[in-house]
């Protein structure tokens, strides 16, 4: 492809784009397809020679589009909201058409420069403490972009991991590092994100996953229960991992009472606030941040509910020198001479190599403003709640959380099957999408506003299905079952 053929089919890709995005309301919002049928439909081998574009989008639109999920379809109403802005997008183009590695200032240095004053940028919007923003004077902290939350909960927990190990060390020298290790225990909620577990398995660090209390949230007498308990066993607990907006039902664990544990027991604690954390662009919503203080890292997606393309996820700590002691390899092919005044992401995570991420995240907050992200994020609130009181005033169903977000928990009253036939039913149609969490021992529906331009008329079109669906269940059915 020469470069007055790139320049056409670059055309041909955005209006492909603006087209997509305009008629995936027509489109069936899951596939009708069957695992192993895209297998069938390529063949075996590559091709020797290469093709034309036109057969190569040909093949896409008949075989690849078929097999789509359609994240971006307005009744998309599973996990979590996927960010996906025409700012965003046209930073991603220039981010991949720069091709730059950004693994030290010397590689690309606006690279490395912008990311760190866009996160000094979100941290404010947040409103995170001065401790977290590179800018603010005294501050030993500073930001950087992840791929996603799961390597957030990774790198903090080995940073922590290291310097614990560290202190026990010189604590007692004698001692060897695998008997201190097996020492070590770290704490996360039953409604934490499965990534915290699987960091502490790569970790080879022992968690101890904690009851919540009735609203899903890990609360302080809980905690310091378990580390009372593990010292008396010989544990050293080390790290805690709290959640604002958990993945099942949204749920903010009690941070400002967690925080003066964490304190009193020299423990890291971490805030995985992978989506909630965006919320806190809006003032009001800030009260789930009360102890935030105490918080040693903090991470959010913005590429969960800012409107940002994946990947693109947000993370902060207080004391970049303890974060990155642990993560510092300096090979001479990497040294230049500013090294000692400059900022190096690469000692900030597991990949040497990095993505100029910071362009789309900069480019779509410069583009819709503060002001525009919080009417974006005020506007799905809105229409959580109000998809909730129609949960609410129907006495066949209940509401199983406290919707903060943009996340409704619900269930038909009756048997756990009840709600999973009544799901089920919904999917299988094409219609609506949404997913299943259990809180407790309660097989619950979750309800997410998704759609970036949703309406009270989307979350009406959603009810009015999930209300006849439930109809024809209880016609059908002895009541309860």
């Amino acid at each position: 492809m020469d470069t007055e053929e790139f320049r056409q089919r670059g055309i041909e890709m955005i209006n492909f784009i603006i087209d997509y995005h305009s008629t995936v309301v027509q489109e069936r919002i899951t596939p009708l397809v069957k695992p192993g049928y895209l297998r069938a439909l390529i063949p075996e081998l590559p091709p020797e020679d290469g093709e034309e574009w036109d057969s190569i989008m040909k093949d896409c639109e008949k075989i690849i589009l078929p097999g789509l999920t359609h994240w971006l379809h307005p009744h998309f109403h599973a996990f979590f909201p996927i960010g996906c802005s025409y700012p965003s997008l046209l930073g991603e183009i220039m981010s991949d058409a720069l091709a730059c590695n950004g693994f030290s200032w010397a590689a690309s240095p606006s690279c490395t420069e912008l990311e760190s004053i866009v996160l000094d940028w979100l941290g404010e919007m947040i409103g995170l403490p001065d401790k977290f923003l590179f800018c603010k004077p005294n501050s030993c902290g500073g930001g950087a972009l992840q791929g996603s939350a799961s390597d957030c909960n990774l790198v903090v927990l080995l940073a922590a991991r290291h310097h614990t190990i560290k202190l026990l060390q010189r604590a007692d020298p004698t001692v060897e590092e695998g008997k201190l290790l097996s020492s070590l225990i770290a704490y996360c909620s039953q409604e934490a994100h499965s990534s915290v577990e699987k960091s502490a398995m790569i970790c080879l660090v022992k968690l101890g996953i904690l009851r919540t209390d009735s609203k899903y949230r890990l609360r302080g007498s809980i905690l310091e229960e378990a580390i009372k308990k593990d010292i008396k066993n010989g544990y050293r607990p080390f790290f805690v991992t709290a959640t604002i907006g958990t993945t099942s039902c949204g749920s903010c664990d009690k941070i400002d009472e967690l925080g003066p544990i964490c304190e009193k027991y020299d423990m890291w604690l971490h805030v995985d606030a992978a989506y909630g954390g965006n919320a806190m662009i809006c003032p009001e919503m800030r009260h789930h941040l009360k102890g935030v203080e105490y918080v040693s890292s903090f991470n959010t997606n913005p590429t969960k509910w800012m409107l940002v393309n994946y990947d693109c996820s947000a993370m902060w700590v207080s004391d970049r020198n303890k974060f990155t002691e642990c993560l510092i390899v300096r090979p001479l092919y990497l040294a230049y001479n500013q090294e000692q005044f400059a900022l190096d992401y690469r000692h900030w995570g597991i990949p040497l190599s990095r993505r100029f991420r910071s362009l789309k995240l900069w480019f779509t907050i410069r583009s819709f403003g503060v002001r525009g992200l919080q009417e974006y994020i005020r506007n799905h609130i809105k229409l959580a709640k109000h998809f909730a009181r129609h949960i609410i005033n129907d006495k066949r169903f209940e509401l199983e959380n406290e919707v903060h977000f943009g996340l409704v928990c619900f269930r038909m009253k009756g048997s756990n099957s009840l709600n999973e036939n009544l799901l089920n039913t919904i999917n299988r149609s094409g219609e609506l999408y949404m997913v299943a969490a259990s809180l407790g021992r309660k097989y619950v529906i979750r309800f997410c506003i998704c759609y970036s331009k949703a309406t009270e008329e989307h979350v009406e079109y959603a009810w009015n299905i999930i209300s006849k669906v439930a109809t024809q269940l209880l016609e059908g059915s002895p009541k309860g079952t």
